[in-house]
């Protein structure tokens, strides 16, 4: 991992918020790479999910919410951790991460539940600790009043349930989703991006009538699954981890988390909830709008059933750089050590890299008209004209770039570049015209 996140700040994918001061914990930046990969999973998501499904539409709701949201929909009693702390150094930790051994190995913890700070074993008995993040609303000093940063992204899409059937005239089963920020006051953090205090959701409430729940449950999961899988995530290392009842979140009838096997441990990177009715019926309840679905078949009202489907973007980014992180043995036509990060092709922050052979005989005229062309067809393209071609093709291969293009002096006698793979290292010739073609079939 620390390969991974040195790679990261220095080519600028992710680095700790405000650096200079020396950052703040579990808050990070993406980088001109970093935020192009996002921004590439986000679209991949919204395109598979909202845009090309009849049955589910978009929002994008506020991070800030009345308060009574959070009240109904339990968060301010439920949305806990249990909290230690070490009555040597007073260092505070999730007491679930100390019984299952998390920090086993790392500082001064040399067993399971024991402190990592100072190898203490004396911990404070558990107490409730609330994730959610406080701020204040209002000009008047004393008369402000606390409200949240949102925990989940899911509220709005049950407070907003009505306006949006009946605007877009949905008939059940059909899907909110919605792509967003969600803040949590985590007590453990670390792990790089994994467990973060800001984050973006990408999740879908799915509302379905009641008895039906479990069949469009274990298609979701099916289909979450298969998110990954389409971006080449290595199918062995993502595992289904079924939460058993006494685990299970004050909301959910059932949940099923998806797992990676990451360098420091199996870890869940999505999940799948059953919510059954019970934040339309406790919106309905606090609020006092009828938030009761009418079916016109049966003539009947009831409360939908709710199947949530979410995944985290920063989690994405992070099994895609470690799943597709390698280092060359040296058989491949590389050094050995060079690194290579294998991207999916449809989120790597550059897909088309131009080189120019030489600054002269108009090549690097060449090389920006065809990155023009590219970007102009949707390609995320790039110039580079500094150091060897070799050195060019290293700094690309860092960061996951599939293709290269170098412009050489027959692209001026015959029309033609060369395209070299990421992943095979072959290399073709291909007429100036058809590259744009050439790659847009390769994206397919």
């Amino acid at each position: 991992m620390e390969k991974i996140v040195s790679l990261c700040k220095r080519r600028g994918i992710v680095w700790p918020c405000s650096d200079i001061y020396g950052g703040i914990s579990a808050i990070w930046d993406f980088g001109p790479l970093g935020v192009e990969m996002k921004n590439a999973i986000k679209k991949l998501w919204w395109e598979r999910y909202i845009t090309t499904r009849p049955d589910i539409v978009g929002v994008e709701g506020a991070i800030l919410m009345n308060p009574k949201v959070w009240e109904a929909s339990g968060h301010l009693d439920s949305f806990t951790d249990p909290l230690v702390e070490c009555k040597e150094c007073h260092k505070r930790f999730r007491a679930d991460h100390l019984e299952e051994g998390k920090f086993k190995g790392e500082g001064k913890a040399k067993t399971e539940k024991q402190c990592p700070n100072c190898g203490n074993e004396e911990f404070t008995e558990p107490k409730n600790f609330n994730l959610l993040f406080e701020t204040l609303e209002g000009t008047v000093e004393g008369e402000k009043k606390t409200i949240y940063l949102r925990g989940e992204t899911a509220q709005t899409m049950f407070t907003d349930f009505k306006l949006v059937q009946e605007s877009s005239r949905l008939k059940i089963p059909f899907g909110i989703g919605q792509i967003g920020k969600s803040f949590r006051n985590e007590i453990t953090t670390g792990d790089f991006i994994f467990r973060c205090r800001e984050f973006e959701i990408a999740e879908i409430e799915y509302f379905v009538k009641p008895g039906e729940d479990e069949k469009w449950f274990d298609e979701w999961l099916d289909l979450w699954e298969l998110f990954y899988w389409d971006l080449g995530i290595s199918k062995d290392k993502i595992t289904r981890y079924e939460h058993p009842k006494e685990s299970l979140s004050h909301y959910s009838k059932r949940t099923v988390d998806l797992m990676y096997e990451f360098p420091f441990g199996v870890s869940e990177i999505a999940g799948v909830a059953n919510r059954t009715d019970y934040d339309l019926s406790q919106h309905e309840k606090l609020s006092g709008k009828d938030l009761h679905y009418f079916d016109e078949q049966s003539g009947k009202k009831y409360i939908p059933y709710v199947v949530e489907p979410t995944m985290s973007i920063e989690r994405v980014v992070l099994t895609a750089l470690v799943d597709g992180y390698r280092e060359s043995d040296g058989s491949d036509g590389r050094e050995k050590g060079e690194v290579v990060f294998g991207l999916n092709p449809k989120i790597a922050p550059i897909q088309v890299a131009c080189f120019p052979l030489m600054k002269k005989e108009k090549l690097p005229e060449i090389a920006n008209d065809i990155r023009v062309k590219l970007v102009q067809g949707g390609v995320r393209s790039y110039c580079d004209e500094s150091g060897s071609i070799g050195r060019r093709y290293r700094r690309q291969d860092e960061i996951g770039t599939p293709w290269c293009i170098t412009v050489d002096f027959e692209s001026i006698e015959k029309g033609t570049v060369t395209v070299r793979d990421r992943d095979t290292l072959k290399q073709e010739r291909v007429k100036i015209e058809g590259v744009a073609d050439y790659i847009g079939s390769k994206l397919k």
